[in-house]
């Protein structure tokens, strides 16, 4: 009976398989290789590095077909900025396909999304998206292709059971991460990775420990090595720092992983004190400056780090946790550099602020859902933010901006 019962779960493993919804999705993209994953959002653990293997799966890409054991497959010697379509097919059908273009291994140009604050699973996140693949794909066709997104941390938002009851559906299951993070950016996900920040929802600074293991299991990492905090570079050109800005932690009560005797502190002063790129950008949740409405500037808790950006010639900063659309002007008290908050890519947070923005050292702020398109030609960086709707980005004043912002390196 045992010798047959083993063929018996296993067929019944792959039927399970191959009735559920699949989502394949760029896990870590580079000049000469891609990692593509997939898997499902009907269990427990059943995407993402450690979730057990489906069975045998054929990729094909580069006219190669490939046989994977996992749940993933990381494809070299591919050649710089090429495009490629691939196909992952699981028991003889295809989960999913797509097509991804290899970075750049040298270059002056760089074109990426930023978006924070989405992982709502309501029509705003969804709108955002649609929003988000349009654009991509109309970038695509102008020959200067988004490369990635930098994601500004609460990434998967649990549902609030009530006043005083805590949250649910907050992300430590990969049945939370359906509609709330791959089923809004499908075709997004099979195209460019996602290089994650954490925020206060995405742990147990706001929600559950398990809530972080989810994301350094599911998100896209360059390298492969997810952390709390890293850095990777493009085409020669830009160094991106994603920093962790939270009191998350594994296990035990919050506690903050930002302080000056922190790890996280020691590596950023080695890593920035390394030869770096034209540009070095620093991306995290909370903001330095922000005229509110619900949150103070996190300045003087990270005073260290403002520090230390402005003498490594840090001259923009992107960060969420406020539910809108700032960007601080670059003068003395913002020690020369660009701040933009982009907090609004599901969530949004009503409050007029522009009676704080002269004080906060804003220039700009709107009220809406967006997402930041980033174009940086070599000393120029443009900053746009868009949406689905036409944004009302006023001064504090309640005058109109012009758009796109610039940030200008010496």
């Amino acid at each position: 009976m045992r010798k047959r019962l083993f063929p018996l779960l296993l067929f019944a493993f792959a039927f399970h398989a191959d009735a559920q919804k699949f989502y394949t999705y760029v896990m870590d993209l580079g000049p000469d290789y891609v990692q593509l994953a997939w898997g499902t959002t009907a269990g427990e653990n059943t995407i993402g590095r450690s979730s057990p293997s489906f069975g045998d799966a054929t990729v094909e890409i580069a006219n190669r077909k490939l046989i994977a054991v996992g749940n993933s497959i990381t494809v070299a010697d591919l050649a710089p900025d090429r495009s490629y379509k691939y196909s992952v097919s699981l028991h003889g059908r295809v989960l999913g396909q797509g097509e991804v273009r290899t970075w750049a291994a040298n270059s002056q140009k760089l074109t990426f999304f930023v978006v924070g604050d989405f992982g709502t699973g309501k029509a705003p996140q969804f709108a955002i998206a649609r929003a988000m693949w349009e654009e991509y794909q109309r970038r695509a066709g102008a020959g200067n292709p988004i490369r990635f997104l930098l994601s500004l941390g609460d990434n998967v938002y649990g549902d609030i059971r009530g006043v005083g009851f805590g949250f649910r559906h907050t992300g430590a299951s990969d049945e939370d991460w359906g509609s709330k993070f791959f089923q809004p950016y499908e075709p997004l996900l099979a195209s460019i990775p996602f290089f994650p920040a954490l925020g206060n929802h995405d742990g147990n600074e706001t929600e559950r420990h398990r809530d972080l293991a989810a994301i350094l299991d599911n998100f896209a990492f360059p390298q492969n090595k997810p952390g709390r905090y890293y850095n990777f570079t493009y085409g020669g050109l830009a160094q991106f720092f994603a920093l962790d800005s939270t009191s998350n932690t594994e296990s035990g009560p919050a506690r903050p992983g930002y302080l000056e005797d922190s790890p996280q502190f020691h590596w950023m002063q080695t890593e920035f004190a390394k030869p770096h790129p034209l540009w070095v950008i620093p991306y995290f949740h909370h903001p330095m400056f922000t005229a509110g409405p619900e949150h103070p500037p996190s300045l003087e808790q990270l005073r260290h780090w403002f520090a230390l950006f402005t003498n490594s010639g840090v001259k923009v900063v992107f960060s969420g946790h406020e539910h809108n659309f700032q960007v601080s002007e670059a003068s003395p008290a913002t020690g020369g550099i660009r701040f933009f908050v982009s907090g609004a890519g599901g969530e949004l947070r009503r409050g007029n602020v522009q009676k704080n923005m002269k004080n906060a050292h804003i220039q700009a702020w709107a009220e809406q859902n967006h997402f930041l398109e980033v174009d940086i030609d070599g000393k120029t960086m443009k900053v746009t933010p868009l949406s689905y709707e036409p944004l009302n980005i006023v001064d504090s004043a309640g005058g109109g901006v012009a758009i796109p912002f610039t940030v200008t390196l010496p």
